[in-house]
């Protein structure tokens, strides 16, 4: 008699045992999913990058020689915006792989020597550092990267924290030389 008890004794805990794999499996796909949905940066279209495009904001940040540098890449940040800070990185290797071919002007909306403090402390040298409201510079989100040429005009313009690639194809566009 104790055989078929036996059996029945062993039939619960293997479908316990289904059904704990189960509840851990799905667990897991659930907290992948919420891990990617609010935890990691998503990334922003390039639409409103390109929206820029062709903008002139020589008017809107007085005092840089546009015609001088040829090229100007603006960098939009904000003190306050933690992916300007993840972005730091990328900022540097501008300065030291493109830093020949362009003038780089730093753009916030903190006063000036908040904003130098920012830098330094991210490791981020720049020529120039302004003080402007971005948005008169059409820019609606940080970081954004405005590539500016000898007339104040913006030519290419790139917003968010940049994936690998997109650094990538930032630094070829940096690089090339102007005639």
């Amino acid at each position: 008699m104790s055989a078929p008890n036996e059996r029945s004794a062993s039939a619960p805990s293997v479908l316990q045992n289904v059904a704990n794999i189960a509840t851990i499996v799905v667990s897991l796909l659930l907290s992948v999913v919420l891990i990617k949905v609010f935890l990691l940066p998503q990334p922003r279209p390039p639409v409103g990058g390109q929206q820029l495009v062709g903008l002139n904001i020589k008017q809107s940040l007085p005092g840089v020689d546009w015609a001088k540098n040829k090229r100007t890449l603006v960098l939009a940040l904000s003190t306050q915006c933690h992916y300007c800070t993840d972005s730091a990185p990328f900022f540097q290797r501008i300065q030291k792989e493109a830093a020949k071919n362009v003038k780089m002007v730093a753009v916030l909306p903190q006063a000036v020597d908040d904003s130098r403090k920012y830098l330094e402390g991210e490791g981020v040298r720049v020529d120039d550092v302004k003080q402007t409201q971005l948005g008169s510079i059409g820019v609606t989100g940080t970081p954004t990267l405005l590539l500016v040429d000898g007339s104040g005009k913006v030519t290419d313009a790139w917003q968010g924290k940049l994936q690998p690639e997109q650094e990538t194809r930032v630094l070829a566009v940096l690089k090339k030389e102007v005639l």
